[in-house]
């Protein structure tokens, strides 16, 4: 992991987020199948994405039942909606009380995806909900370059942690665009 791959903290008055960017080796077309088909969240999210893929449509996220067994959970499904449907370019949607924004940039030689997660809990864990996501990320980016990835809940998530709890005084805070 270097520096380059590390999220920000974002705000926007008492409203905290956390962006990622990603250069990917891959056509706009096929990142956009694999943050938005069932077949291909099971390798990189841990949850599924059920329902209709159109704005203003509501949908259901099951975790998937390894992402169960490793985080025992009273909610194995939430809800949410999905805000922006814009293929192969902008993917918005709410997770519970999550914004979740998937933006994807044609570039030389592939995608530059920016995500974007507004987070609901103003309680939440910046540096747990960093790493995790951080790791989905990784996941996502061997899923594209190989194929497969392995098995997401078999992750060691507490280097990630250790990393970013050790710059979580000095990340980058910047003002933002708030959800829609």
């Amino acid at each position: 992991m270097n520096n380059q791959d590390m999220g920000t903290v974002i705000r926007d008055g008492g409203q905290r987020g956390l962006r990622y960017q990603r250069r990917l080796f891959h056509s706009p077309e096929k990142v956009w199948r694999a943050i938005t088909e069932s077949e291909h969240l099971r390798h990189w999210f841990p949850a599924d994405i059920v329902g209709e893929r159109r704005r203003g449509a509501a949908i259901e996220l099951p975790f998937w039942p390894a992402t169960i067994d490793k985080h025992p959970m009273e909610e194995t499904l939430l809800h949410g909606e999905i805000r922006v449907w814009q293929p192969p370019a902008v993917f918005e949607w709410t997770w519970d009380a999550d914004v979740l924004r998937w933006e994807l940039k044609a570039i030389e030689g592939g995608t530059l995806l920016t995500f974007t997660t507004w987070l609901g809990d103003p309680d939440s864990n910046v540096v747990n909900t960093a790493a995790g996501y951080h790791v989905c990320l990784d996941h996502l980016v061997l899923l594209l370059d190989h194929g497969s990835a392995p098995a997401l809940m078999d992750a060691d998530v507490a280097p990630v942690e250790r990393r970013y709890a050790a710059i979580a005084g000095a990340l980058e805070e910047t003002p933002a665009q708030p959800p829609r």
